[in-house]
């Protein structure tokens, strides 16, 4: 049967479902509007067809499965236009199918709960489009949010903001007020996780309006951090207000020194601080900050903020100046900023001063790029790279990814071949049987690779399909 309206009860699972909306055994689904009984919506037919009851859907099939709930969602909106009421009515029937799905599906991507807000933010539109009234519009979506088993509700006041106008927003903000405030009176006789709570949806309604004064008045309530300093800057940025602006700026600075921990919140305003400085005509002020962000974390990142700041005709030298002060960097941000930068050169003599020891200790996001670029002009360079991949994952003992493995050592082996180096290779080999010999399962492929053939023995995907095309050219021309 269609996913009926709850409030005519039905037994689903095992357990009876009453008027309330929600599930005996406590699990809850939205509670939906009533409606007359008589034939079914055949849209309601198509969330059916979509959310395919009975059948467990995995984590590798969920994009797809969504998709198709999407298309039918798409439908919806259709008829949005013409008929809001229905689209309401449409809009709970597939939140109450979403419900009940979710206990036949792995959302380990996320996708499915990110439609369910999405259908969540439809169902408030086609409210506000009805005219139904926007305290009872406010109020049910509270009661999602406060019981909210599955987390779809989870910070849905973000993209609810974008869609309720100006009196579904207002009373919003008056109920989620009136929440707030009930968590100090009396003083702890609320959780304070739930005073926190509150406090931060409010401050995502003030963003939404631009309330400079309410957001400082409420950081003020509840102890101002270095976000909200950021906000609040970046609000009055955008009010051309340059000095306003970067005198909170210095303060959420100020705030963010004080933790223990370097926060977003943190780079963020040191990057805005910059902007406003440049726009106050203070670019020299920018560009030494930007130095010194520089010379303290040498890194591809802060190298493009100096960048942006130095002047043209001076960039070159600002350059030479960078690379020289990178020089002790981390081995991990040295690699990616010789690479951002094309520094070829600087890169191969990076790595063939590195041990590779040091060179193992890298992720493969790191070696990965660093090889592909080298491996043309400095085989004896890519080499070493290709290698430490291999090693770091036979080291690790990470079965799972020993073909990876091969496949390193083999272009390994194909780098120092082209450099000239056999002796590289071969001392590879003689580390890998002296200290990975009881690792079978790896080393029958890796020895194979040692005796002249591909991994495991046998031809790539590749090579199997020239050859096949060659054959099949050379009939073609007999």
């Amino acid at each position: 049967m269609p996913f009926a309206p709850a409030g005519y009860g039905r037994l689903r699972h095992g357990r009876q479902e009453g008027s309330s909306g929600f599930a005996t055994n406590g699990a809850r689904e939205p509670r939906m509007s009533r409606k007359p009984r008589g034939r079914a919506d055949p849209i309601e037919h198509q969330i059916e067809l979509a959310l395919s009851p009975g059948t467990f859907i995995r984590d590798r099939a969920c994009f797809s499965f969504v998709s198709g709930l999407e298309e039918v969602a798409a439908g919806i909106g259709k008829v949005a236009g013409n008929d809001p009421a229905r689209a309401i009515a449409l809009c709970e029937t597939f939140l109450a199918g979403c419900y009940e799905k979710i206990e036949e599906l792995d959302d380990s991507s996320g996708s499915f709960g990110q439609f369910v807000g999405g259908l969540v933010c439809a169902w408030i539109k086609a409210r506000q489009a009805s005219d139904a009234g926007p305290d009872e519009t406010a109020a049910r979506l509270l009661a999602w949010m406060d019981d909210d088993p599955y987390g779809f509700c989870h910070g849905i006041e973000k993209d609810a903001v974008k869609v309720f106008d100006k009196a579904g927003l207002a009373a919003f903000e008056k109920q989620i007020r009136a929440r707030f405030e009930a968590t100090a009176k009396p003083p702890g006789n609320q959780p304070e996780h739930l005073r926190r709570q509150w406090s931060e949806v409010l401050r995502t309604l003030y963003l939404a309006q631009r309330d400079i004064a309410a957001y400082v008045a409420l950081a003020g309530e509840t102890g101002l951090t270095a976000q909200d300093c950021h906000a609040v800057a970046t609000l009055l940025a955008a009010r051309r207000k340059p000095d306003e602006a970067l005198a909170w700026v210095e303060r959420g600075i100020d705030l963010d020194r004080k933790t223990p921990l370097a926060s977003m919140a943190g780079y963020g305003l040191a990057r805005l601080r910059r902007e406003l400085l440049t726009r106050l005509g203070r670019g020299n002020e920018a560009l030494d900050i930007a130095w010194a962000a520089f010379r303290e974390h040498p890194g591809k990142y802060s190298y493009d903020d100096l960048m942006k700041l130095a002047p043209k005709a001076g960039r070159r030298a600002w350059h030479e100046k960078a690379m020289d002060a990178a020089k002790d960097a981390d081995l991990h941000d040295l690699i990616d900023l010789l690479l951002e930068t094309k520094e070829t050169k600087r890169l191969a003599e990076l790595v063939r001063r590195s041990s590779d020891e040091a060179l193992e200790q890298l992720s493969h996001y790191t070696t990965e790029p660093a090889a592909k670029k080298l491996e043309k002009t400095r085989a004896d360079v890519a080499a070493r790279l290709w290698r430490a991949q291999g090693m770091r994952i036979v080291n690790a003992g990470k079965s799972k990814y020993y073909e990876a493995a091969l496949s390193n050592f083999e272009r390994a082996k194909r780098c120092y071949e082209r450099a000239g180096l056999a002796t590289g290779w071969e001392e590879t080999v003689r580390q890998m049987r002296a200290a990975h010999h009881r690792k079978t399962g790896f080393m029958s492929g890796f020895e194979a690779l040692a005796a002249g053939s591909g991994p495991g023995g046998q031809p790539s995907f590749l090579e199997r399909a020239k050859a096949r095309w060659g054959g099949r050219q050379g009939g073609d021309d007999s």
